[in-house]
């Protein structure tokens, strides 16, 4: 983990790529596509890799913070040697949006394989793969009663039960951007007082450690994404496969007639300084193939957005839902909105 840290930050800290002659920007071009990830998973590279061998154009990668490489295109401007962007979370996608780096593009192939609420109205962006943010619960403990929507968790009932990381954290953000959607600004400020007051703690860490401390009886809810806890159940370690065993999940508001559990997405655009817009379009195209998508889906435990490609079996174990139709790019947009509501509730 450190390594890929300080490998992350010594990328980042390169100056930026300085105008190449217009023959050494073709032939740059003919031979490598330039990526810019905020996605920092191993298994990503296999992808990576299957672009090469299929079209015979290398990835140069650049990892970062979403925010840090959103920022180096702008600095970088029309001399940016950036084609695609890749983050996770719809928040992060909407602020690229919003910094103006990404193109609108028109892909046919995108259009039919990935579902409209799942990707930018103006081909900005288009998702790759998905988390569910679900309830998990201490199956040694029981289901816990009463709760059966996002809207639960602020009941009295609940009190001194929910583990929870940071407002400021886009999982959380754009969960609460969902629920302004759903129920308006009075509401959704009401719900995040209600889950304020039935903290157990403080918010602490990232999701894995809420789990983890539902199991340790420090609370009795956790929320969390779904990849999280199917890490686990993949697990060749015996602590982990156990706690995947008895942690339970809690898809949220599935009575006929509601809304659907939430999901997040990660996506990819064609960068709009890009002087190989064909080729990063045609690499996103690649990445909604069936074989790509199973690698997501295999990868790294997210649930695949192409029809017909299947989870991981450590995912299909947690159960099956009915996902939210609302659009990612209407509730990412809101992002902002959404934590300036949950910072005047005091979730911290």
């Amino acid at each position: 983990m450190q390594n890929t840290l300080m490998r992350r930050r010594s990328l980042l800290a390169l100056p930026f790529a300085a105008p190449l002659a217009a023959p050494a920007l073709v032939a740059a071009q003919e031979r490598a596509l330039n990526l810019y990830s905020s996605r920092h998973y191993d298994t990503d590279r296999a992808l990576y890799d299957g672009f090469t061998a299929e079209s015979g154009i290398r990835i140069r990668l650049i990892e970062g913070d979403a925010d840090q490489l959103i920022a180096r295109i702008q600095s970088e401007g029309a001399n940016s040697p950036a084609d695609v962007l890749i983050t996770v979370d719809a928040a992060r996608l909407a602020r690229a949006v919003d910094a103006g780096v990404l193109a609108e593009t028109e892909s046919e192939i995108l259009k039919s394989r990935i579902p409209e609420n799942m990707r930018a109205p103006d081909g900005k962006w288009y998702g790759l793969s998905s988390r569910a943010r679900v309830i998990m619960y201490d199956r040694q403990r029981g289901v816990p009663e009463g709760l059966a929507r996002y809207e639960d968790l602020a009941l009295p009932a609940q009190r001194g039960q929910i583990l929870i990381r940071a407002a400021a954290h886009p999982y959380n953000t754009s969960l609460m951007a969902s629920i302004l959607l759903a129920n308006g600004a009075e509401a959704a400020e009401a719900w995040a007082r209600g889950v304020v007051a039935n903290m157990a703690r403080q918010p602490q860490g990232g999701d894995t450690p809420q789990f983890q401390a539902v199991a340790a009886g420090v609370g009795r809810l956790a929320v969390a994404n779904t990849y999280y806890l199917a890490r686990f159940g993949a697990s060749s370690n015996p602590q982990e496969k156990a706690l995947f065993d008895r942690i339970g999940v809690i898809f949220p508001n599935q009575a006929p007639g509601d809304r659907g559990t939430h999901v997040n997405v990660s996506g990819a655009g064609v960068v709009r300084s890009s002087g190989n817009k064909a080729v990063a379009l045609r690499f996103i195209e690649y990445l909604s193939s069936q074989r790509a998508q199973e690698l997501f889906a295999n990868g790294n435990f997210e649930y695949p957005v192409v029809a017909g490609v299947a989870p991981h079996p450590a995912l299909v174990a947690l159960g099956s839902f009915r996902a939210d139709q609302l659009n990612a790019q209407r509730y990412g947009a809101l992002a902002p909105e959404a934590l300036r509501i949950m910072q005047r509730a005091g979730w911290r």
